[in-house]
């Protein structure tokens, strides 16, 4: 994943914790790769239940990250309120993407309920408490760790996963517009990530920290893939 650094912070310890940030990325995009899913979706294979169980299983991980996002801004103290007003502002702009998912699911012939509903699966269960135990603690300030890997997921791979759903399912775009939008909007995100990481007191501990957090991130965002249940 390349980086693009616009900061008068060290650059040097942003640089080192970027870097280790792409290792971080490059493990978990290895781990992807081998979720039954996606295993499908890159042979060709994915069947139309199969995409309609990911976009069930995702909308649950989507819906509570902008709760988490907002709980971490609120334990940031006041000596950091430009990081806090950022991560608000990230969060009022996704607080509402489940609704796309919802929309692609009934696109894709799915009932509204069937998504509303559905319980979370182990891995999106054991994401769930990492996030929110995480965004709990004093100055999360590692937590950019997890948004290192969740939006570089929509970055790096969304646009592909939503052009190659359309042509095996042979769908509208209506059916992908989750995956298409964040496709062409978290490149931007990424962005952000990097002014924020700015913003933080960055020394080799909190860089250890927000590794940490990538690395554990990812594992439990491959988990959540990696339990969907395939037809």
């Amino acid at each position: 994943m390349s980086v693009h650094v616009h900061t008068g912070a060290d650059p040097a310890r942003l640089q080192s914790t970027l870097r280790k940030l792409a290792i971080a990325w490059t493990g978990f995009e290895a781990r992807l790769e081998t979720a039954p899913l996606i295993r499908k979706l890159n042979r060709g294979q994915l069947t139309l239940a199969d995409y309609q169980a990911f976009l069930i299983n995702l909308r649950q991980q989507v819906v509570e990250g902008a709760c988490w996002i907002s709980r971490a801004a609120s334990n940031i103290s006041e000596d950091y309120f430009e990081l806090r007003s950022t991560l608000i502002g990230h969060a009022a702009t996704e607080h509402r993407d489940y609704h796309l998912l919802e929309q692609d699911f009934v696109a894709a012939g799915g009932a509204i309920e069937d998504i509303r509903t559905a319980r979370k699966n182990v891995g999106s269960e054991a994401l769930s408490a990492w996030m929110y135990h995480q965004a709990g603690r004093p100055d999360p300030f590692h937590l950019l760790g997890a948004m290192w890997i969740i939006e570089g997921l929509g970055a790096q791979k969304a646009s592909d996963w939503g052009g190659s759903v359309l042509r095996q399912l042979d769908l509208p775009q209506e059916a992908a517009r989750f995956l298409l939008y964040h496709g062409e909007n978290d490149g931007d995100h990424m962005e952000e990530f990097q002014s924020m990481l700015a913003m933080t007191p960055l020394d080799e501990a909190l860089e250890a920290r927000i590794v940490r957090c990538a690395e554990v991130t990812g594992r439990l965002y491959a988990l959540q893939l990696e339990e969907i249940e395939l037809a």
